[in-house]
């Protein structure tokens, strides 16, 4: 006689793997963060904060569990964190310019109403 049980599934198949969450949020807000430094720096430096965030957050995600998360999701995530930390170095910088120009326009006018020719009657 013939075995027609039906095949069992093996229990060693892969499991799908699945996107890591928020990898493409983390890409999307660190390349904003580069395009957007130059709007006084301050959006710039909130979007480059909140990519951090999620992607450190995805980090100890993936690293609890590797095989569950694709590599492609994984290469977003760190290409999002790479942008993230630029944009708000240069969002930091560029905050850093306005400041010290705010200062020196304000230390130039001071001077220049300290010097009134009216005054010195």
């Amino acid at each position: 006689m013939e075995d027609t049980t039906t095949p069992t599934i093996q229990e060693n198949t892969p499991k799908k793997q699945q996107l890591l969450p928020n990898s493409t949020a983390v890409l999307v807000l660190g390349i904003l963060s580069i395009a957007v430094c130059w709007c006084y720096g301050l959006f710039g430096i909130t979007m480059g904060i909140i990519a951090l965030v999620l992607s450190g957050k995805a980090k100890s995600l993936y690293n609890e569990n590797p095989d569950m998360y694709t590599q492609a999701s994984y290469k977003n995530m760190s290409a999002g964190r790479v942008c993230a930390i630029i944009g708000t170095v240069l969002s930091s910088i560029y905050v850093a310019v306005v400041l010290i120009y705010l200062l020196i326009i304000g230390a130039a006018i001071g001077t220049i109403f300290t010097q009134l020719p009216w005054e010195s009657f």
